[in-house]
């Protein structure tokens, strides 16, 4: 009866449009009161086993460095650097747009900072050239996909967390995925460019590029220290989202001069928001954890499964998640599906022998893709907004993008060896 009572609200207060957190954390307290169960669990899965995950830490202070690197000055120097390096190409600020992107997601670790940050420098630079606007937005927010993909990652901090899965191999797991699907836009990019006669920007200049070299210099340091701490053994994954926070403060405060104290103040007012917001999902999907491996929801599922004629294909199983993890992106939250998916599929993965490494670089992946398709779309919105535009007129830009993400997720997903090169290199023994 609980069990049918706690699946029943949960669906109810979803359809109803309740914020999902609610809808978490009211279904599992009346499956806990109608149970019999002691109150105490509540306390003990929302606030006990949130404290003690450490590496939790990680996601406010990414946040901070994300916004500080937005209202610091920092994004506009990595946009100008990016502009003397790619900008002559034809499409010219199509390409500046990704590997700005590019470049920033190995700071912030954040799809939606990528896109609300770079994005007004960058849309508004495309359209001034004569870049049509739903293009511009639909680069914009293709780009802003790769800043989870790419380390640090906030998605990957959070999937470490339930798997046991290494952060630090996670994290550079995510950097030839990144890579390719950068490259892959910008070749769509050149593509696009071309049918449409966008323009090339200013020509070539080393005198430029060394000039945006220098004035980006310290900013461009910070994915160097941080890969350098964390493979370097001199800090955790965990204390290299405090060492960014700092060091980019300290470059945006002291070096650029750009952040008083009623900026600062501002942005840790909006950090605050940000980090309840995500705390209380977290915390609610512990509690939604305990009631599904209490009722061994995991097991029978995986019995199940283990038991179907799809396990003789070990590529089919893939396939299938990719697809689950695909149509639930559509409509829900990252968080929201890695807290509440990943738990129920982790027996299985470990039934079928497949890498916990493996998988989440590639489900992270996945998931990212649904910030760019409707109706959920996050980074969509955020874009279009920027812009001034219809929603429906980016929509129309960004399928091509959404097809060239979805061949690097099945490159990532078949040939593990994309995210797994770079682990193994560094000792990984998965």
């Amino acid at each position: 009866m609980a069990v049918i009572v706690w699946a029943a609200l949960f669906v109810s207060m979803f359809a109803l449009g309740y914020p999902i957190a609610l809808g978490i954390m009211g279904s599992s307290v009346a499956y806990i009161l109608l149970a019999g169960i002691d109150i105490a669990v509540i306390v003990d899965r929302m606030a006990v086993k949130f404290e003690n995950e450490f590496v939790l830490i990680a996601v406010p202070l990414f946040i901070l460095a994300a916004r500080i690197m937005n209202e610091g000055e920092i994004t506009e120097r990595i946009f100008d650097f990016s502009q003397c390096l790619v900008g002559s190409l034809q499409g010219g600020l199509g390409h500046v747009n990704v590997v700005a992107s590019i470049i920033f997601s190995g700071m912030t670790g954040s799809a939606v900072a990528d896109a609300s940050g770079l994005g007004i420098m960058e849309i508004k630079a495309m359209t001034d050239a004569g870049y049509d606007k739903p293009f511009s937005c639909a680069v914009t927010a293709a780009s802003a996909t790769i800043g989870p993909i790419i380390p640090p990652s906030i998605p990957m901090v959070i999937y470490s967390t339930l798997s046991g899965a290494s952060i630090g191999y996670l994290f550079i797991g995510g950097v030839i995925p990144g890579l390719l699907l950068g490259i892959s836009m910008m070749g769509y990019v050149s593509f696009i460019a071309r049918r449409r006669g966008y323009p090339h920007g200013e020509s070539f200049s080393l005198a430029r590029l060394i000039k945006s070299f220098t004035e980006a210099f310290f900013p461009l340091l910070t994915p160097v220290i941080l890969l350098w701490g964390i493979y370097g053994g001199v800090f955790t994954p965990t204390e290299a989202a405090a060492v960014t926070t700092i060091y980019a403060t300290l470059v945006a405060v002291f070096g650029f001069g750009a952040l008083g104290p009623r900026k600062i103040y501002a942005v840790l007012q909006d950090v605050v928001v940000a980090t309840g917001y995500i705390s209380f999902i977290v915390a609610t999907a512990f509690l939604f954890s305990y009631v599904v491996a209490r009722e061994q929801i995991p097991t029978v599922i995986a019995s199940f499964i283990m038991n179907s004629s799809i396990v003789d294909q070990s590529w089919m199983m893939l396939l299938a998640i990719n697809i689950l993890f695909l149509i639930l992106g559509l409509f829900l939250d990252t968080m929201v599906v890695l807290l509440i998916v990943v738990p129920i599929l982790l027996p299985i993965l470990e039934g079928l022998g497949i890498d916990l490494v493996h998988f989440g670089v590639v489900i992270v992946l996945n998931l990212m893709i649904g910030l760019s398709t409707p109706p959920y779309g996050v980074s969509l919105f955020i874009v279009s907004g920027l812009a001034k535009i219809p929603l429906s007129q980016v929509i129309r830009e960004i399928w091509p993008f959404v097809v060239v993400m979805i061949a690097v997720l099945l490159l990532c997903t078949f040939v593990p060896g994309t995210v797994l090169l770079l682990p193994r290199l560094l000792g990984y023994q998965g």
